[in-house]
């Protein structure tokens, strides 16, 4: 029986310069983006981020992927933390209190898990675009590209950071801040979503520095 690689299964070839490169050849940049607790906000707050919202997406003239990552969050260190404080406290009421606050979060943890949420946008190019073939929003003929130059990867990724700066300042003005991840970044968040146990305990993985730019 043939051995077979993990790297057969995924969908990308290349991390490089802060963009991930598929196999088909297109390029991907992705942008972590902060939240805001809309519930709090007062109707008339909510109604300027919606609009604002709105038409930031009337805006765009390709596609975006919003992925949203929901992770464990391992505080177990945090509570050890917690226990060498409480020990080396001197103060009895103190004392009393961090012991009251560790077995409060010792409650809340099992009750359930207490997951993480991480939001991401996912910005597309593609070579076929740099070359005016067709745009995202019109139809589309698949066509096999064999590899892409140098001198393509660097035209398609100064056109893709203009699409990744569009979209960073249409968030902005929804009051989200939005920062492109850089390769050290992006292998940590690919790996992570094949390693969730791992990441979950606060596991990353080893990266050749050459690859860390």
């Amino acid at each position: 029986m043939a051995k077979v690689s993990t790297q057969q299964f995924l969908a990308f070839e290349q991390i490089r310069e802060g963009i991930m490169l598929l196999k088909n050849k297109a390029l991907r940049a992705v942008l972590m983006v902060s939240s805001q607790n809309f519930a709090l906000k007062s109707e008339e707050e909510q109604n300027a981020i919606l609009y604002q919202f709105q038409s930031f997406l009337n805006s765009l003239d390709f596609s975006c992927q919003i992925l949203v990552h929901s992770r464990r969050l391992n505080i177990i260190s945090y509570l050890d933390k917690l226990k060498e404080i409480e020990k080396k406290e001197e103060n009895d009421l103190l004392k009393l209190q961090i012991e009251e606050y560790r077995k409060f979060i010792e409650d809340i943890l099992a009750e359930g898990a207490v997951m993480q949420k991480i939001f991401y946008v996912v910005v597309p190019f593609t070579l076929l675009e740099s070359q005016g073939q067709f745009s995202e929003k019109k139809p589309r003929i698949p066509i096999k590209i064999s590899a892409i130059t140098e001198e393509e990867f660097q035209r398609c990724k100064a056109q893709l950071w203009q699409r990744v700066e569009f979209v960073a300042l249409g968030l902005r003005r929804c009051g989200l801040q939005a920062v492109p991840l850089n390769t050290l970044e992006l292998i940590e968040l690919l790996w992570s979503f094949y390693h969730p146990s791992e990441a979950e305990k606060g596991y990353s993985p080893e990266i050749p520095p050459e690859l860390s730019t």
